[in-house]
């Protein structure tokens, strides 16, 4: 504990969060004075792995769990050490890895289960590097759930009404929100590249540098926490939801992704010759083939599906193309050595964890499998038909389609996951909604 507690003394902390991410990615743990911080004294209930996104507890969890409900150890990534800039008094955030009491990596862990991921590419000789891209809304306040939301107003005094794709006037509009978020990013060490305005009214994009997957995931993760405090300090409310508003694009986490060999540092998806590799189209194949039993790893919502339809900037289908951003599995233009593979499945309201570790896994089985891509689309594919499930009930009762997968992520986490959701969704689908309200109560 000396790097940690010469850490603490240095930077006068007074207090720790000790962070883990539920099946959710919320963030949940303790909040602990120095003085009772040991480095593996920190107990939680299990149980929490397998609260819904209401709070509530999956109803199978002593059946997926311990009957009684066992605690779990806590362990410090001591590389997440970060210092909380929202916060006055000296306070620290360590994310924090599952164990069971036995001392094995907790297989609920949604942390973990990356990892596992990340040992499978190591076994083989092979490191994943990724770069996400993430997308959000900041919103005006809405204190009654009731209300239908809007977009925040900037600088201007008034909300955008029009598409601003890329606009450099109207991201200036929310400068002071950007600045401090700059601020908290550069003293959390969270490596931010670019930040733009997207198609939405009020919707930014923040671009990540690209390295190790957990490292990443870590910081997407610690991202979305910094950006909701940044947007409350300017009186307006940061989301992550799929899709917030009726009449604007849902909000995504594109992936780029790629693979190095250990040994020599070089790209495996490309050859000596700077054509495609084998490895690079079964990849692809990978995430066309697993992908549609994973979707709920992407999509782990009941809002998530509002994304997926024609012409949303979303994608609808399996296709994969070369620059084209209709499709979902994309190739952007680059040099030989950054050759790339662009993800666009997930929407910004999943896990990092999950998301990584499902995109991961698909492209490593189909390298394993030598399965081969379709040949890229060409064209618009939002003109093709919608394969993708349209609903979270669909996505989960279709997880077990994609065994092989399934194996590598850990049986027993998907199978506590799909219970989780399917929780969630019986719990929305007792909602009656106002369209029903409105349609239905007269006319049928």
């Amino acid at each position: 504990m000396s790097v940690l507690e010469d850490w603490i003394k240095e930077k006068q902390i007074a207090e720790v969060e000790c962070l883990i991410a539920d099946m959710n990615g919320v963030a949940r743990g303790k909040l602990l004075a120095i003085n009772k911080l040991e480095e593996d004294s920190q107990r939680i209930p299990e149980s929490i792995l397998l609260q819904t996104i209401t709070g509530e507890y999956c109803d199978e969890h002593e059946d997926i769990a311990s009957a009684e409900d066992q605690d779990m150890l806590l362990k410090p990534d001591l590389s997440t050490k970060r210092l909380i800039p929202w916060i006055a008094k000296p306070t620290a955030q360590i994310i924090h890895d599952c164990y069971t009491l036995d001392g094995d990596l907790h297989p609920l862990s949604s942390r973990n289960v990356l990892k596992r991921v990340l040992s499978a590419y190591q076994e083989m000789g092979i490191k994943a590097i990724v770069a996400p891209e993430v997308e959000f809304y900041l919103l005006q306040k809405n204190i009654n759930p009731k209300d239908d939301l809007l977009p925040a107003i900037g600088l201007s005094g008034r909300h955008e009404t029009a598409r601003q794709s890329y606009g450099i006037e109207a991201i200036n509009e929310f400068k002071p929100v950007i600045d401090q978020l700059y601020d908290y990013c550069a003293k959390q060490d969270l490596q931010v590249d670019c930040i733009n305005h997207e198609t939405g009214a009020a919707q930014l994009e923040i671009n990540f540098i690209h390295g190790d997957p957990l490292h990443l995931a870590d910081q997407v993760f610690t991202f979305k926490r910094t950006m909701r405090q940044v947007a409350l300090e300017h009186d307006m409310y940061a989301t992550f939801m799929a899709r917030p508003m009726l009449d604007e694009p849902g909000s995504s986490m594109h992936i780029h992704q790629s693979l190095v060999d250990i040994k020599t540092g070089k790209n495996i998806f490309i050859n000596e010759d700077g054509k495609h590799s084998e490895a690079f189209f079964s990849y692809i194949a990978g995430l066309q083939k697993y992908t549609p039993g994973l979707l709920s790893f992407y999509a782990p919502n009941v809002n998530s599906y509002r994304r997926f339809q024609k012409y949303a900037a979303a994608p609808i289908n399996m296709h994969w193309g070369y620059d084209n951003r209709t499709v979902g599995i994309r190739i952007p233009t680059s040099s030989a050595a950054a050759t790339r593979i662009e993800n666009r499945y997930s929407g910004m309201d999943a896990n990092p964890y999950l998301a990584i570790a499902a995109s991961l896994a698909c492209g490593l089985v189909g390298i394993k499998q030598k399965l081969k891509a379709e040949a890229a689309y060409e064209g618009n594919a939002c003109e093709e038909e919608i394969t993708l499930d349209r609903t979270l009930k669909q996505a989960i009762d279709r997880l077990t389609d994609s065994n092989d997968v399934i194996e590598l992520l850990g049986a027993e986490f998907v199978n506590a996951f799909r219970l989780v959701k399917q929780n969630e969704f019986e719990e929305f689908n007792r909602i009656v909604t106002q369209w029903e309200r409105e349609h239905l109560l007269l006319n049928v």
